[in-house]
């Protein structure tokens, strides 16, 4: 919450014959925008210590007979305001106009005139300025320095060195946001330029924002170099769709094409920060195995193109015929597609049996997002700036939560040595991200996490109480006990308590009640006020009243023909708890209907194949872990699939043709959206967290020869919505198997690991972890560790691998 300085705090002073009063240690730049004038900058950036490198910003502060004046011109981006100071900028003083013209022509010198090709003409600071502060004419007729070009900083981010006019904002941004200093200003004099260390790429999840804050064309992007005109594009704005943090994006896009994407301004939310994997990663929409039309299968066995009325029709027999149905979907719908998925669970297929977490879960979890997640907005963005400790469990921020991390880090001192929040971590070993955020390690094997989190009460120097925010990750789930453990130390300590998914549908399947346990709103399933609270709004007689089964209960009731019919949209097989078994039940299942948006191995064993929308030609909302909505309209109209919501209704309406069930009531995303305001949050009880028994942890003595297998998924991995950018996945962190110095020596510097489900060999790598613990990524590599190895904290053998 913003508050109004007090009148102690504010400073007077005159800018250009205007006197205006402003918070003290207000810059002058910031003092003048204030009054409307706006003085050229390049180095200056309001999110990022100043510097003065540039000089354009010069301002003329003569003395007013108080001692607050200055021989020589004054770079407004450093100097803070005074009482009783005057300042003249370019706009009423020729000294100031004089001496940034001269600045402007220094830069000029060397500047190559390459703004017909340059990606940054036509949306450059520096060719805009030097038309407004800038003489007209050259008075430099020598050679201009030049360098080979471009530089490769890193796979994605490129370099023309003769452009920069050494502004520091990607170094400092590198050292002081992303805590990345992978590259820095060398040499010295009329040599200065941007360098980097050879064997050290610019390795950073956060490379992009380099590039945009880069007020030349200095750094540009493999993906968007010499690609298009920025006065060519039209910007829509939108919401980042991998990962629950909901970063404010501007989509840029060309004739039905997405040419580039950057990061939205969101004070709330990101800032002015997005992660490379939220600006690269958007060609997975326009792949050659794009689905365009509906498919149904053939009496042959084959899949055939089919009409939109057929196939909704064909899908409603089947479901009818298939018997007891049940519905599974990921993470990457909207609020509006889930709470279609919810309605369709129940007023259609007349069942409970939905879950959204097409991934390792637990009924703990179900019980846990009832009472401690649902209708709740316990912790913001702000909050985190504001906490005086913050616990991960469970969670790795800059992998799963980077816009977190960023505020994390921001929050722990990077700016502010020696102060800020405390970041504590549960986690194996103190990952380069804790490292970034100053983080305390509380060092716990894998399936000790529940045991971690009860001891924290005791321990006061790590600083949970009533000032402190807990956040626990989605994987805390695979523990059990761990997340009732969160909740009661948040109950004793008087910390808030937020959940943080790794999706960016999750959060909204929750509040739309896509889970067994949850009507839309909140309403508990076992709670009878509850359903015919939700029958009296869809206009049905009633509502099953059992819970249902969890994704992983459905796999095994299809495999064991307890279910015959399936709706599957967004599921990959080997995300979820047991790969193997998922396909077994998809092969087993007498009748499927897949909503997705490319071709996968679940529409190929389809009965019918229906072509969704992606976010970019579809409206819809997001809900941040925050329990915060972000709604966002559609880039483009779409005339080869349809959202979610559309089809899922089609099928209804057909269903109820023949008998079975209710139409959904809606066909649009405006009219999804107007039925779930006007059911709006279940007003009722609230479901209490049942509280699961902690139990022992999967850690036992390296001297059996196994070893815990830690792993979670890195932001750059295998994900199919990072396909199709090569420059991007490029810039992945290199799979290795992180084990202590002890293994290393044993083992090292080639592993196999073997598992229940197979082997994979890694190179290793020496990490602070217990000498029996081991550390993977989860999607790296082959089809990742749940199909390839072993599931999360169960024990695997480690063996001297060959060397590759």
């Amino acid at each position: 919450m913003t508050t109004t300085p007090e009148k102690t705090d504010l400073v007077t002073l005159t800018i250009d014959g205007v006197q205006v009063s402003v918070p003290k240690d207000t810059l002058v730049i910031r003092a003048a925008e204030q009054v409307g004038v706006q003085i050229p900058r390049f180095c200056d950036h309001p999110l990022l210590a100043p510097v003065g490198a540039c000089r354009q910003c010069l301002v003329d502060i003569p003395d007013a007979g108080n001692g607050r004046g200055f021989p020589k011109p004054q770079a407004s981006c450093t100097l803070p305001v005074a009482e009783g100071m005057v300042v003249n900028t370019q706009a009423t003083s020729p000294v100031a106009d004089k001496a940034q013209q001269g600045i402007m022509e220094f830069l000029l010198i060397n500047h190559p005139l390459d703004c017909p090709v340059c990606d940054k003409g036509g949306e450059c600071p520096l060719q805009n300025q030097a038309m407004s502060n800038g003489r007209g004419e050259t008075r430099f007729h020598g050679m201009k320095r030049t360098y080979p070009k471009p530089i490769s900083i890193s796979a994605q981010v490129l370099l023309d060195r003769e452009r920069c006019v050494l502004c520091a904002r990607c170094t400092r941004f590198s050292e002081q946001i992303a805590g990345d200093p992978f590259i820095a200003l060398v040499e010295r004099g009329a040599l200065q330029q941007v360098g980097i260390y050879e064997r050290e790429p610019f390795d950073s999840y956060f490379s992009g924002n380099t590039i945009q804050i880069c007020p030349v064309g200095a750094l540009t992007s493999a993906d968007y170099r010499f690609r298009s005109r920025p006065f060519d594009l039209v910007s829509t704005p939108g919401v980042a769709e991998h990962d629950a943090c909901g970063s404010a994006i501007r989509v840029d896009h060309r004739r039905g094409k997405v040419m580039r994407r950057l990061a939205g301004n969101d004070p709330e939310v990101n800032e002015e920060w997005i992660t490379d994997k939220d600006r690269f990663a958007f060609h997975y929409a326009s792949q050659s195995d794009r689905l365009t039309y509906p498919q149904v299968r053939d009496a042959d066995g084959s899949l055939r193109p089919a009409s939109w009325p057929e196939a909704f029709e064909v899908a409603a027999r089947g479901l009818r015929a298939a018997g007891p149905a049940a519905v599974l979907t990921g993470g990457r719908v909207t609020a509006e597609d889930a709470y279609a998925y919810s309605k369709f669970a129940r007023v259609a297929l007349g069942t409970n049996d939905i879950d959204f977490r097409a991934r390792p879960h637990s009924a703990e979890e179900a019980s846990f997002l009832a009472s401690e997640v649902v209708l709740r907005m316990p912790v913001t963005y702000a909050d985190l700036e504001r906490a005086s400790t913050v616990l991960l469990a469970g969670l790795e921020p800059e992998d799963e939560a980077a816009t977190i991390f960023l505020r994390l880090r921001k929050a722990s001192g990077s700016a502010r040595p020696g102060g800020g929040t405390r970041v504590v971590s549960i986690a194996p070993y103190a990952s380069r991200g804790l490292e970034k955020m100053h983080g305390r390690l509380v060092r716990t094997a894998p399936g000790d996490e529940a045991a971690a989190l009860e001891a924290l009460v005791d321990h006061a120097e790590h600083g949970i109480d009533e000032n402190a925010v807990i956040l626990v990750g989605e994987r805390l789930a695979t523990v059990p006990g761990a997340l009732t453990a969160a909740a009661g130390l948040a109950a004793k300590t008087g910390a808030r308590l937020a959940w943080v998914p790794r999706r960016a549908g999750d959060r909204g399947a929750v509040e739309a009640g896509c889970l067994p346990n949850l009507l839309p709103g909140g309403r508990p399933v076992a709670d009878p006020a509850a359903r015919v609270d939700a029958a009296t709004t869809w206009g049905v007689d009633g509502l099953p009243a059992a819970p249902g089964r969890d994704a992983d209960a459905i796999v095994a009731a299809l495999a064991a023909g307890e279910l015959g019919g399936l709706v599957i949209g967004g599921v990959d097989p080997d995300d979820t708890s047991d790969p193997a078994a998922t396909r077994a039940a998809i092969e087993a299942a007498s009748f499927i209907v897949a909503l997705e948006l490319r071709e996968t191995e679940v529409t190929r064993a389809a009965d019918v194949v229906f072509p969704v929308a992606p976010v970019v030609d579809k409206a819809g909302t997001f809900v941040t872990w925050e329990g915060r909505p972000r709604p966002f309209e559609a880039t483009f109209v779409s005339t080869t699939s349809l959202p979610d919501l559309r089809v899922l209704a089609g099928i209804a309406e057909e269903m109820a043709l023949l008998g079975q069930g209710r139409a959904l009531g809606f066909r649009t995303v405006a009219e999804a959206r107007a039925q779930m305001e006007e059911m709006g949050p279940w007003d009722g009880e609230r479901a209490t967290h049942g509280g699961f028994e902690t139990v022992a942890g999967a850690t036992s003595s390296a001297t059996d020869g196994t070893f815990a297998l830690a792993t979670w998924k890195l932001l750059i991995d295998n994900g199919s919505m990072q396909d199709g950018e090569k420059h991007y996945r490029a810039t992945g962190r290199v799979p290795v198997a992180r084990m202590s110095q002890a293994m290393y020596d044993a083992h090292g510097p080639t592993v196999t690991l073997t598992g229940d489900r197979g082997s994979v060999t890694l190179p290793a790598q020496v990490a602070d972890l217990a000498d029996d613990v081991v550390w993977v990524p989860a999607n790296s590599f082959g089809n990742g560790v749940l199909a390839d190895l072993a599931s999360p904290g169960s024990r695997v053998t480690v063996t001297k691998g060959a060397d590759r």
